[in-house]
């Protein structure tokens, strides 16, 4: 592949960061400021149920085409920010990648997952449901905040990226 070549997938890729990155910020956007306090509202086995439904038909292959392809480009991208580090987009590229894959996809695997594992495995009517849920609707919660913010970010890093392209 050409050096032109190259650079127009660099591109390509980089928008492609920009608009997933920005897709999985308004994903976590919504759970972090009406979703999670819309379940919060209701009594306890129902809140439970409905948020362990929503963990089963979260995983389609679209989102999971979102989640784990938004992942992969910005690895990507991360390595080839290192690579050509004197380009001048090069510090964008990196700042989103890390922003993504530490403060998002990182966050999924080590916090977000792990609660919903737990929360599949109770049951919505007991006394441990309801002592987990009250702790999973904070902690979750707060997971999901950082993965927003850091979602925004990557989005807008890449989109940074993006406007240095031609300089």
């Amino acid at each position: 592949m050409t050096a032109a070549g190259i650079k127009q997938l660099v591109w390509a890729s980089t928008l492609v960061a920009a608009l997933s990155t920005g897709l999985m910020a308004g994903v976590f956007f919504a759970f972090s400021t009406f979703v999670m306090k819309a379940l919060a509202r209701l009594p306890i086995a129902q809140g439970i149920q409905a948020m362990q439904s929503i963990n089963l038909t979260a995983v389609t292959p679209v989102f999971m085409a979102a989640l784990f392809g938004s992942t992969a480009v910005c690895v990507l991208l991360a390595v080839y920010s290192l690579v050509s580090w004197s380009q001048p987009a090069a510090l964008y590229l990196l700042l989103g990648s890390l922003l993504y894959l530490v403060g998002s996809f990182l966050t999924t695997v080590l916090f977000n997952v792990p609660l919903n594992n737990a929360l599949a495995r109770v049951d919505s009517g007991s006394v441990d449901g309801a002592r987990l849920w009250a702790s999973y609707l904070t902690s979750w919660t707060a997971w999901n905040h950082v993965r927003t913010l850091s979602s925004i970010l990557a989005s807008a890093a890449y989109a940074f990226a993006l406007s240095r392209w031609n300089r």
